[in-house]
């Protein structure tokens, strides 16, 4: 009896525990390339074709092991072997012929595209593939709305809607984020050409006044958002690739992940002669992006990049150097030999953390350095920054009146310690060839500049179909500046704090689906860009307490969508942007300017896009992309001095660009890509009375992929820019000055044909 008693109790025991496996829950997330959940992804049983779908924060939950295909329109679908007591992360790559499905994460609250309420740019990976991997320009200037001019690797200006066109060095008035991590510093200059190309997934820029949302974006924020590391994979790509006036340049990515921790490590090697004189460029490069998940409800990111750049400056050259002799540099800074030696670092950590399933919290703290050496012919600049930082947000969807409402809540603060110190250069005291030597100190400044946004932002689904969005930010910027140099008559003190008083800038949007392909959004929002505390500084060392903001309003309406089961895509947008209290750098010597209010600018455009994609199957696929730009910028006011440019057009933004090009691929491995690109004439001066000209550029790239082994992929890739050999200005200098006699110099040539070849391996072990 006793014995029959313990077989039932052991058969009973091994019962419970095998049903119990067997039906344990699999649990795990679904994200996208950027980290980003995604919300209504179907997952489904191979075996019984049962669907479960997941969760607003991409949780979902399975209760059989087995086979199981992830699926959401406008991703590429993926099939994962689920196994019992396991948590899994599913990552979901974007399919670029359904850009219109794909959640953008540029808003507080992400959300599909076509849902947008305002003009919002996704360039894909596909996108950046089809240049070599150096170069920015050739990339963001086949996106609408968005020009950047292109002096040398590390000479560029970028301008959205025709905001920043007129800064004189650097791309300012535009707000750009490294995921969470702001690449904008305290006096508000962006540069995104230190990071390398074969890192970033891909770039999300909103357009126009965005201020609503990060603060001090008067003309709009770029998004460069990094590869995601694979979970489940460990692999290496090296790339090799050497190229005309001598660039050569090498990328090593190491990705290794396991089930619920993911690193992925990019090293960078580029260098170059460069086309012109004094042009040598040298930058190594490295990232490290990291993903963990302790749990369900909790997820940390590390994101880290490093830059040692060393580059040459040719500088602007004058009209009759620009057509008969390109490839030369100015001849001071030939001499001086004048280049930026640089060493740059951002670090950023974010938290995830869901309370329930409809609250969540993003928090990222952030740090950045950049230490500068710029020897230049009137001096030689010396620099150091250190940057601290948190960003954190609430996030909370809930039902109202049986509709779903999005919002979130949050705050940025930013503290940036700049210090400066200039001296002279002695290069014309010793013999040619020398180049820079540094003199006396000129002048030793150190500047604390901070300021705080506060942003909330609600979505509202009035239907399936309609969706109104309102956002509002608050920001205050401040600055200090101590003035460590020895006070002279000839020096006064420039110490002195500078604030601005609190800038509201709100936005306000609709967006509605008239059917399933086809939909349309109207916004209107507001914009301001700090000044620099440069800017306010006067001739005789006091700050100008009267300078104001530049300010805007964006308005605009648009649809976008698709037809013919999503082989034609298309984006159309009208706009006006309204700035006012315009400021202008007034050149009082040759490395010094004062800011000025001098009016208001009225900038009306047309952004129009239509991608087709002609042949789409197993064998071959051919896809073509045509865009335009058509810019009717104006000074509405603007009286600088005794000068009236009131009616003028504004100056450097080319009047039109237009694009076009098309890709194939075959599958045999053959791809290949070719296109065309034509840029209006852009006003140099505020007079109107030197406009550059018009040009037209043609890229190709082809390329082979083919398998070696069953763990090696191998690319091989060949392409020529500027095909036909065409003459052009690749950056101008607005209202350039003469000194000495000589002629102003407005002109960066650009590059003539050039050629590139290069191979990378994929390797998953």
């Amino acid at each position: 009896m006793k014995l029959s008693l313990k077989k039932i109790a052991f058969c009973a025991f091994f019962i419970q525990v095998f049903t119990g496996f067997s039906q344990s829950v699999i649990r795990g997330k679904v994200l996208n390339e950027n980290g980003v959940p995604l919300e209504g992804t179907e997952i489904i049983n191979f075996r019984n074709q049962t669907v479960t779908k997941s969760s607003n924060n991409g949780i979902f939950k399975v209760e059989k092991e087995g086979v199981y295909l992830f699926q959401k329109k406008g991703y590429h679908p993926k099939t994962i072997r689920l196994k019992n007591n396991q948590f899994y992360v599913v990552q979901l790559v974007v399919n670029s012929f359904e850009l219109d499905e794909v959640i953008i994460t540029a808003n507080h609250i992400p959300k599909q595209l076509k849902k947008a309420t305002a003009t919002i740019a996704i360039i894909s990976a596909k996108d950046i593939s089809r240049s070599n991997n150096t170069d920015f320009s050739a990339i963001l200037n086949r996106t609408t709305g968005v020009f950047m001019q292109n002096g040398a690797l590390n000479t560029n200006r970028i301008s959205i809607r025709g905001i920043g066109s007129r800064n004189l060095f650097g791309t300012s008035k535009i707000r750009a984020y490294f995921k969470d991590i702001p690449l904008t510093n305290g006096s508000g200059q962006t540069t995104i050409e230190d990071f390398e190309l074969a890192s970033i997934a891909n770039f999300e820029i909103i357009k126009g006044a965005a201020s609503s949302i990060y603060g001090a974006g008067l003309g709009g924020v770029i998004h460069l958002n990094p590869y995601s590391a694979n979970f489940n994979e460990f692999s290496l790509k090296p790339e090799f690739s050497v190229g005309s006036f001598g660039v050569h340049k090498s990328i090593l990515t190491a990705n290794y992940g396991t089930e619920k921790h993911s690193f992925k490590a990019v090293y960078s090697d580029t260098q170059s002669d460069g086309f012109r004189e004094n042009n040598k460029y040298n930058r190594k490069t490295f990232t490290i992006n990291s993903n963990h998940f302790l749990g369900e409800k909790d997820e940390l990111t590390f994101l880290a990049s490093y830059l040692d750049l060393k580059a040459f400056i040719p500088s602007s050259i004058n009209e009759d150097n620009f057509i008969n002799n390109p490839q030369s540099a100015v001849f001071t800074w030939k001499i001086a030999r004048g280049f930026e030696d640089s060493e740059r670092g951002v670090f950023g950590m974010s938290w995830n953390h869901t309370f329930h399933k409809n609250l969540r919290q993003v928090t990222s703290v952030f740090t950045s350095f950049k230490e500068n050496y710029e020897p230049r012919p009137f001096n030689i600049l010396e620099e150091k920054t250190l940057t601290f930082g948190v960003r954190t947000r609430l996030l909370g969807n809930y039902r109202l009146f049986d509709n779903s409402l999005k919002w979130t809540i949050g705050v940025e603060i930013f503290d940036e310690n700049y210090a400066s110190k200039t001296y002279e250069n002695l290069y014309r005291d010793f013999p040619q060839g020398t180049g820079s030597v540094q003199g006396n100190i000129l002048s030793d400044f150190k500047e604390k500049r901070n300021y705080y946004n506060v942003f909330a932002e609600i979505n509202y689904n009035f239907s399936e179909k309609t969706t109104l969005s309102v956002g509002l930010n608050a920001n205050e910027t401040w600055y200090k500046l101590d003035d460590l140099f020895k006070v002279s008559a000839s020096n006064p003190d420039q110490s002195g704090d500078f604030s601005f008083n609190t800038v509201f800038s709100p936005k306000i949007g609709i967006s509605h689906l008239q059917s399933k392909n086809i939909s349309f959004f109207s916004s209107v929002s507001h914009g301001f860009s700090p000044i620099s505390l440069e800017e306010t500084l006067l001739p005789d060392g006091q700050i100008n307490t009267n300078l104001q903001p530049e300010t805007g309003w964006n308005f605009e309406m648009g649809t976008r969508g698709n037809f013919f089961n999503n082989r034609l895509l298309f984006n159309l947008s009208i706009y006006r942007l309204n700035i006012k209290n315009l400021l202008v750098s007034r050149r009082t010597a040759q490395d010094e300017f004062i800011g000025i209010n001098a009016g208001k600018t009225q900038h009306d455009g047309l952004e129009s896009e239509i991608n087709f994609t002609w042949v789409r199957n197993e064998k071959l696929s051919i896809q073509t992309f045509t865009n335009f730009t058509i810019n009717n910028f104006k000074f509405k006011e603007f009286i600088d001095g005794d000068n009236d440019f009131s009616g003028n057009d504004l100056t450097g933004v080319p009047s039109s660009v237009f694009n076009t090009g098309i890709d194939f691929k075959l599958a045999n491995g053959f791809y290949g890509n070719i296109n065309y690109q034509y840029v209006g004439s852009m006003p140099i001066t505020d007079a109107n009375t030197l406009y550059s000209d018009d040009y037209s550029l043609t890229n190709l790239k082809i390329g082979y992929v083919f398998k070696f082994l069953k763990e090696i992929e191998i690319n091989a890739f060949f392409g020529v820019n500027n095909l036909f050999d065409e003459k052009y200005a690749s950056q101008i200098l607005i209202n350039a000055s003469s000194f000495g006699g000589n002629a102003p110099r407005y002109f960066y040539p650009g590059n003539p044909v050039n050629y590139f070849i290069g191979i990378n391996l994929n390797y998953v072990f």
